[in-house]
């Protein structure tokens, strides 16, 4: 099980971070994907990071605002966002995936967390 937390109402221009945890399973055995789905649009992959950390993959729309990591300790992975804007408006989702390839698109994970939403409004 999957669950995502950090969500919330913030300023552009404001930070969050946002943080997926997972139980009753080893979040290192997968690669992990952040997405989110804005109202009246597809879910779109956000950033995606390996089993280990050592391949990261960002939407161009993140790159330089938003970091993803992982603490396979703790069992948790990170979405730090900086920077925020209102087009950055969605629920985020977290998700795992065995498949081989870090492809980071909604049709390659499979076990997804029930999302956090993130409002960006002044």
């Amino acid at each position: 099980q999957l669950v995502e937390s950090g969500g919330g109402l913030v300023q552009p221009g404001g930070s969050l971070r946002l943080s997926c945890v997972a139980s009753g399973v080893r979040l290192d055995y997968y690669k992990i994907g952040w997405f989110r789905q804005a109202p009246g649009k597809e879910r779109t992959g956000v950033s995606c990071i390996s089993e280990r950390g050592g391949s990261k993959k960002y939407n161009d729309s993140v790159k330089g605002r938003f970091t993803i990591s992982r603490d396979n300790a703790k069992n948790t992975v990170y979405l730090q966002m900086d920077d925020l804007q209102p087009e950055d408006t969605a629920i985020y989702f977290c998700a795992a995936t065995n498949q081989l390839l870090n492809l980071c698109i909604p049709g390659n994970y499979d076990h997804w967390g029930q999302g956090t939403q993130v409002t960006i409004s002044s």
